[in-house]
């Protein structure tokens, strides 16, 4: 926490530079220091009414208080810049119209990302065609991509949350236009595959874009955010058929490359002219620095104050490229929504390879094939419209029961009790009324879209709670849940046709059987829904890094942050910006990380503090002594009133 220049609202202003100050005398070593209990290390807002003397008592903080300036420290330590000291310079501060401008530019970063791996299967043909490869072989093309598109998304994770969201977006939307090329003008089939398999590779798929909800959005006020995200997630791998299906007929296969080419040029300007940076540890980097530039300030960001060589060195860039990795496969919480995720969009994406066989039955041509998918759009506006009353519904019950941990998170799984049946039932439906005339095509079209509502309600459901769990960490733990829809679904790409065709000899009696399979798994997955909405309290606490998290924010609360601001409303509060810097630390410290990057993690030697302003006599001569890991930790005792 930097050193502060309070004073008490008590006290009148000193007149002059004349006016005797105490300076408080600080015994240093080189891990620890100690120290007389000081005003000055009190939070920002925590420093009014404050009363000196064996125990230190602190009105609670009010929401309109205004952060002091950061005083110039006569020391020779560095002083870590918080959240708390610029919180409104965050991404948290920006107003509603800069973040909705924001979220709409990267709706259609997701949208691009989702659409080059659904546009490519209506150039499959032409590949076999041109290239004299069977059907089977061209679709590796599109299966390659999502696999890769899977350890993509874990592999650019990480780096988003230490490097920053828009770096990282913009390298990976350059490379996958980049990889697009190769494809585009491809001599040979070997050209294709290289090109998919290095564009599903630099896409950093969802799991950035989503992490950038938690760098706009407290826990609180998020899920419209991330309503309207996993709608352009969902909504962009169907809108490359609808589209494919005209440039299929009309246009040589080449141009369904070259479309995705000029979608994602324009997407990616459009990001770099319009999306600024929000991690809100690379923006406290630059905010400190201006800040030493303007008045001098002894502040640092986060990151200025690891040597670059710790930072990127073999072991840490392991680390941080093993986290998404290690949090899949250690946290129940994430490798149990992400399986369920995976598998559900798996058995959605096995279900949508059957449209052209279906449809081709009415004698649809490619366009009308295309278009067959509107009803799952369809579906997937429903779902989304669907959840804002259930939304208004979660804020109203985390309203009422603020300490209810099960109203704070499993609670946002509430709708997905309702909707998650509709997987079950719009397979079914559609297993029987897809075997073709005399059943009109209309009857398997709406069962398309209730499937469509399942997919959305499981994605954004999910989504949703693993944001609120893991907090700045989202974008490594959502990776693991992209992880799981894009390999199964890539694994499934070859077998899907066979799978359609091969269960009878009878091909419209074999697409019911397919579609009857499907209906079985999927039921077995909603079972899954209730146990975890019934169960996600003992799951959350056999997560090692979701049950450290939780105890952060109980530090937090124990500062007077309540871990939900909706039971104390704020005025756009900051109480969680203490709960990030200690699940930060946290994370780190179980992944091996570099420890001592956050400075409440450590012991900062103390020089002097006699620039410190300190008002004469509100010392008490009976404060006691105690060790100060680090100015943050110190303020911690201060705004508490506990005994220091």
């Amino acid at each position: 926490m930097a050193i502060l220049n309070e004073k008490s609202e008590h006290q009148a202003p000193m007149a002059n530079h004349d006016e005797t100050l105490n300076e408080k005398k600080v015994e240093a070593s080189d891990t620890s220091s100690t120290t007389r209990a000081d005003p000055t290390d009190a939070p920002p807002r925590a420093a009014h009414h404050t009363h000196w003397g064996e125990n230190q008592v602190v009105e609670p903080p009010k929401e309109d208080d205004t952060l002091p300036p950061v005083e110039k420290a006569g020391t020779y330590d560095k002083i870590e810049i918080t959240e708390d000291d610029c919180y409104e310079e965050l991404g948290f501060g920006f107003s509603e119209t800069k973040k909705w401008t924001i979220l709409s530019v990267i709706f259609l970063v997701q949208v691009s990302m989702n659409f080059n791996t659904s546009l490519y299967s209506n150039a499959i043909d032409g590949i076999s065609e041109e290239f004299n490869v069977s059907l089977q072989a061209a679709r590796c093309g599109a299966m390659i991509f999502l696999i890769l598109y899977a350890f993509g998304c874990e592999l650019w994770a990480p780096w988003s949350e230490e490097l920053g969201r828009k770096p990282i977006l913009q390298l990976s939307l350059f490379l996958v236009n980049l990889w697009q090329l190769p494809v585009a003008l491809a001599p040979n089939f070997a050209s294709i595959m290289v090109g998919r398999a290095l564009g599903g590779l630099s896409s950093a798929g969802g799991s950035v874009t989503l992490g950038m909800i938690a760098d706009m959005w407290e826990p609180d006020n998020q899920q419209y955010a991330v309503a309207f995200v996993v709608f352009s997630s969902v909504g962009g791998s169907v809108l490359g058929p609808v589209i494919g299906g005209f440039s299929g007929q009309i246009l040589n296969w080449r141009w369904s490359i070259w479309i995705q080419l000029i979608f994602g040029g324009f997407v990616q300007l459009l990001h770099f002219i319009c999306v600024p940076e929000t991690r809100s540890t690379i923006m406290m980097d630059k905010i400190a620095k201006k800040r030493r530039k303007e008045t001098g300030a002894n502040i640092w960001g986060p990151n200025e104050l690891v040597p670059y060589k710790d930072r990127f060195s073999a072991k840490e860039i392991l680390v941080t490229w093993g986290r998404p990795f290690k949090m899949f496969l250690t946290e129940p919480i994430v490798l149990t929504l992400s399986l369920l995720s995976g598998f559900s969009d798996a058995l959605i994406f096995m279900f949508i390879q059957s449209f052209s066989i279906v449809y081709k039955q009415y004698g649809f041509n490619t366009i009308e094939v295309g278009l067959s998918f509107i009803p799952i759009v369809v579906g997937y506006f429903i779902a989304w419209f669907s959840f804002f009353p259930a939304i208004k519904r979660n804020i109203k019950e985390r309203t009422n029961k603020p300490e209810d941990e099960h109203a704070q998170y499993e609670s946002r799984l509430w709708w997905l009790l309702w909707t998650a049946p509709c997987l079950p039932i719009g397979l079914i439906g559609f297993a029987w009324t897809s075997t073709g005339p005399p059943i009109p095509w209309i009857a398997s079209s709406i069962f398309a879209a209730v499937v469509g509502i399942a997919n959305y309600s499981i994605y954004m459901a999910t989504i949703d709670y693993m944001i609120c769990a893991y907090g700045p960490y989202s974008a490594s733990a959502t990776g693991g849940n992209g992880w799981a829809r894009d390999f199964l679904a890539g694994v499934l790409t070859i077998p899907a046709t066979p799978f359609f065709t091969n269960l009878s000899s009878d091909p419209h009696t074999a697409l019911a059987y397919a579609s009857t399979i499907l209906f079985c798994i999927s039921f077995i997955l909603v079972i899954a829904v209730y146990v975890i909405y019934w169960k996600g309290p003992v799951l959350r606490k056999r997560s090692p890094f979701a049950q450290q998290l939780s105890e952060a924010r109980s530090e937090g609360e124990a500062l007077g942050r309540r871990g939900s601001n909706i039971g104390r409303p704020t005025n756009g509060s900051r109480q969680h910006s203490f709960a990030r810097s200690q699940q930060d630390l946290r994370i780190r410290q179980n992944m091996g990380s570099r420890q001592n990057s956050i400075a409440a993690g450590k012991r900062t030697p103390v020089g002097s503090r006699k620039n410190s302003v300190v008002p004469s006599g509100v010392v008490s001569p009976g404060a006691r002594k105690t060790p100060v890991q680090s100015r943050r930790n110190s303020a911690a005792g201060v705004a508490t009133g506990a005994t220091v």
